[in-house]
């Protein structure tokens, strides 16, 4: 094994972003065909709990190797919302297809420091 750490991936303040990435330095001994992997580590934040961790709608990656020098851990929110599309006036939230709708299929963000553990061989 190469090496083993973590790293904290953050999304900003509320409401925060749909992805973000973080870079891992440091790893001199890395080489271009290392085999990178990343995985949400359930352990308290400053923003979130360990719980919050592990149900979080969250997939993280790790890429872009430099030799010699480390790699990026990437995040992204895989949860969507699809909320009904209301138009103002409906008929009990019901869409109503002659006029134009003003809000759905809103997606959403994640927000503040999450744990991530990561390894590469």
């Amino acid at each position: 094994m190469g090496a083993q750490g973590t790293a904290i991936l953050n999304f900003g303040a509320f409401p925060g972003a749909s992805d973000t990435n973080v870079a891992v330095t440091g790893q001199a001994a890395i080489v271009a065909g290392s085999l990178v992997e990343a995985w949400i580590r359930p352990v308290d934040t400053a923003d979130h709990s360990a719980d919050e961790h592990m149900v979080e709608t969250l997939r993280v990656l790790a890429a872009n190797i430099v030799a010699g020098t480390g790699f990026t851990i990437y995040g992204f929110n895989t949860s969507q919302l699809n909320e009904p599309i209301i138009v103002p006036g409906g008929r009990g939230g019901k869409v109503d297809r002659q006029t134009q709708p003003t809000m759905g299929g809103v997606g959403t963000r994640l927000y503040g420091a999450w744990t991530i553990a990561w390894v590469w061989n």
